[in-house]
């Protein structure tokens, strides 16, 4: 059978290692306080087109039997921030604000598949949603928590470390506005496209909004402004464009950038060509590269969003961040760079002695589950050569003979021990990831 390109799936080694990844996210994310939800899969048109050019990415449903005059549009979710958003207003009453959510599930885009894109794939993402209104430092704080997620994944599975860019879109906007920009969502729009096409390809595209010479090289100076150096804010005042918009921005920025920088000086530049095209952030903008993988792209992103949810009355301003899972591991994943030591979580098989004493195998295998042990029962009472045979097969590294007063093996040394009371090095309970393995 074809395959689909762009639905990528992972051998069980392959997907032990995505699990290890979501099993890490989660404890940061949780220790954290943010708690987890799941979201439905499809929302109206209406619902994930109504908020920045990305109606050309969402797959379209409809049921096969549809009857005639059924108007139901409906979509696979293409982020998880949006069906988060209508989760707010939909659950308002029963939530406590500001509210701390952690979602891990899989989004769908309708784009070329190439490395580090997909049109299905995983995200790990955490928002903070006020009522009303949501204190600034909550930027910081999920920028932290998802720096902290980063830095574990990094000892632990072994991903290169990340480099956060930040902006602000207050100091965007307010930039433009001051230059005599009027269609300010259409000029971001362009310089977010900067990475792909070029200066002059933006320059093409700002003359055809019908911005003159002068205010293009304006936009395309302050894009280039990257730095590591907390003297930026005089960097961006020297391009003359200045008004209390900007001034907002260069505070916020400064805020941000000092409190991680004090905790991830590494980790952390101020990129003026970040906009994040979508129109729905108002405030902090923010992604993540991987070090000495820049050609995978952003693998995080996020931002502050003041207005994405509200029920007309109330509005609810958040602020997120989201971790591709897909984008960063499936490449590590395909190329082998990734692996789980073994491709089931079994540390042990029991031995059959014979089909007649299968119950007694069968408790033993209950006995070591009940002690956290993950185990299986021989699948036939072959002779045991045989069956150290399928255990080696599957990567398990003990085997456990002669029921409750036998003995156990570890496989790959020869070393035979009583079984009672026997459990397994710490090293081996879990498949261990092995990081570019030979």
């Amino acid at each position: 059978m074809a395959s689909i390109s762009g639905f990528p799936e992972f051998l069980p080694q392959g997907r032990l290692v995505e699990t290890r990844a979501i099993d890490i996210l989660r404890s940061v994310f949780e220790l954290h306080g943010f708690a987890g939800i799941q979201t439905r899969a499809l929302e109206p048109l209406t619902e994930l087109a109504r908020k920045g050019e990305i109606t050309k990415e969402v797959y379209v449903v409809r049921r096969l039997h549809a009857e005639a005059g059924d108007r139901d549009e409906l979509g696979l979710h293409f982020d998880l921030t949006v069906p988060f958003a209508r989760y707010v207003v939909d659950n308002a009453g029963a939530l406590s604000f500001p509210f701390r959510r952690y979602q891990i599930q899989p989004a769908w885009r309708g784009e070329r598949p190439q490395e580090g894109r997909y049109r299905e794939f995983w995200q790990a993402d955490i928002d903070i949603v006020g009522q009303g209104e949501l204190g600034f430092h909550h930027d910081i704080e999920v920028v932290l928590v998802m720096l902290e997620a980063c830095e574990r994944l990094t000892a632990e599975l072994g991903i290169p470390p990340v480099t956060m860019r930040v902006n602000n879109r207050k100091l965007i906007q307010g930039f433009y506005t001051a230059l005599g920009v009027s269609d300010t969502l259409a000029a971001i729009q362009a310089v977010d496209k900067l990475a792909k096409t070029g200066e002059a390809g933006v320059g093409e595209i700002l003359a055809g909004q019908g911005l003159g010479s002068d205010t293009t090289r304006a936009i395309l100076r302050f894009a280039a402004i990257q730095t590591a150096a907390p003297s930026f804010g005089d960097e961006i005042r020297a391009l003359g464009a200045v008004n209390d918009s900007v001034e907002a921005g260069i505070d916020e920025l400064e805020r941000l950038f000092g409190a991680v920088h004090e905790r991830f000086p590494a980790n952390v530049v101020v990129d003026c060509q970040i906009a994040r095209g979508l129109d729905y952030y108002t405030g902090s903008v923010f992604e993540f590269e991987l070090q000495g993988h820049e050609s995978l792209g952003t693998v995080c992103a996020g931002g502050r969003y003041d207005s994405l949810a509200t029920d007309g009355k109330r509005t609810y301003p958040g602020v997120g961040v989201s971790f591709g899972l897909t984008r960063v591991f499936a490449p590590l994943i395909s190329k082998g760079a990734l692996v789980a030591a073994r491709a089931v979580p079994s540390v042990v098989l029991v031995a059959v002695d014979s089909e007649a004493t299968r119950g007694e195998a069968d408790a033993v295998a209950a006995r070591l589950r009940g002690r956290g042990i993950p185990c299986e029962v021989s699948p036939n009472a072959a002779k045991y050569g045989k069956q150290i045979r399928f255990a080696d097969r599957r990567g398990i590294p003990y085997v456990w003979f002669g029921g409750n007063d036998g003995e156990v093996k570890d496989i790959r040394t020869g070393a035979q021990g009583p079984a009672a009371d026997w459990v397994p090095a710490a090293a081996d309970l879990v498949p261990a990831i092995l990081k570019n393995p030979a």
